[in-house]
């Protein structure tokens, strides 16, 4: 997952711009010419597995692929709405719905497959992540650190200075995290739970979502939390890693495909495309994310998490803030 930092000033000051009529990156329907504008935020694997499968469906040159930073893609989302420089979009799921609710930007989409969860008409989850807690064995060996559970466990004063975690300021695979705690603690004893979580971690508290999994995998730390596939990955490498299934439970976030509903109406290509994207790359997605999102599809079962469980409530940019400062409120 990508960076969200600063997303608050930048998203205030996106706003200003467009007050103004000053925002940037603007362009009238047609700029583009005959291309398909997609902006996302997804990672470079998955930018990759969608050119390729545009390319072998015959769509080579007619379209632009642009990667922006979660906090960069969602101020244009929120800011610009019908005029952003986009006719298709790949994004997580809360920046859409939340863009959707202000500006009703994104047009239904014109084709359906069988996902597994319920979602709106005007979009498609295209990838997912899953969180999880991962440990060095070389480095718990060799400062005799017991084996957790749970979140709860990192809180033992065992493990000052061993524990690396994203901060939700920054990265949303910090938010599997805090949900985790807000779900199984309530907000009270979970707050809790995070100060001393915090206290923990001391100066490994990580900018980055894939941040922890680094000073784990190099033995600067010994524990870490993020996106339970990269923790897989790198034991299957040869790297002394494990992953443990907090119980607290393994939540998920979803990155979804839309397609922009301008002034003029939508880009009839883009919609091919979007549709050829879901229909034609989710067998690459799921070597990369493997999180099962459609019927019929499945992963090897240790991409599989023994408490798998779902945000309760919709996920949107005011949830988000609402559980970034209630994380903030424990430092």
């Amino acid at each position: 997952m990508k960076k969200f930092k600063g997303f608050v000033v930048l998203l205030a000051i996106m706003l200003v711009l467009s007050a103004c009529g000053k925002g940037s990156s603007q362009k009238s329907d047609g700029d583009s010419g005959d291309q398909v504008v997609l902006l996302t935020n997804a990672d470079e694997e998955a930018v990759n597995a969608w050119k390729e499968t545009l390319d072998e469906a015959g769509y080579e040159g007619k379209y632009i692929i642009q990667s922006l930073a979660t906090s960069e893609l969602g101020g244009k989302l929120m800011a610009e709405g019908k005029t952003i420089q986009a006719d298709l979009i790949t994004m997580s799921t809360y920046f859409l719905q939340s863009a959707q609710d202000k500006h009703e930007m994104f047009a239904d989409l014109s084709f359906e497959t069988k996902a597994i969860e319920e979602h709106p008409s005007y979009y498609l989850p295209i990838l997912g992540n899953t969180g999880a807690i991962f440990v060095n064995t070389e480095v718990m060996k060799a400062n005799n650190l017991p084996v957790p559970a749970s979140i709860k466990d990192l809180t033992d004063p065992v493990y000052e200075g061993f524990v690396s975690i994203p901060n939700i300021t920054d990265s949303s695979t910090a938010w599997l995290m805090v949900q985790a705690v807000i779900d199984a603690y309530g907000e009270e004893e979970g707050q809790e739970v995070l100060e001393k979580l915090v206290k923990n971690v001391g100066p490994h508290l990580e900018s980055s979502g894939s941040g922890p999994i680094k000073k784990v995998q190099s033995g600067e730390v010994a524990l870490g939390f993020g996106l339970r596939h990269q923790a897989v990955i790198a034991q299957e490498s040869g790297a002394p890693i494990e992953f443990i299934d907090p119980v607290e439970g393994n939540f998920s976030l979803t990155e979804a495909v839309a397609v922009v509903n301008k002034e003029s109406g939508h880009n009839e290509l883009a919609m091919e495309m979007a549709e050829v994207l879901m229909n034609d790359s989710r067998a690459k997605m799921i070597d990369f994310y493997p999180v099962a999102l459609y019927e019929g599809e499945s992963v090897d079962s240790v991409f599989e998490p023994a408490y798998s469980k779902s945000f309760p409530e919709p996920l949107t940019v005011e949830l988000l803030e609402k559980h970034q400062a209630f994380f903030n409120a424990a430092k």
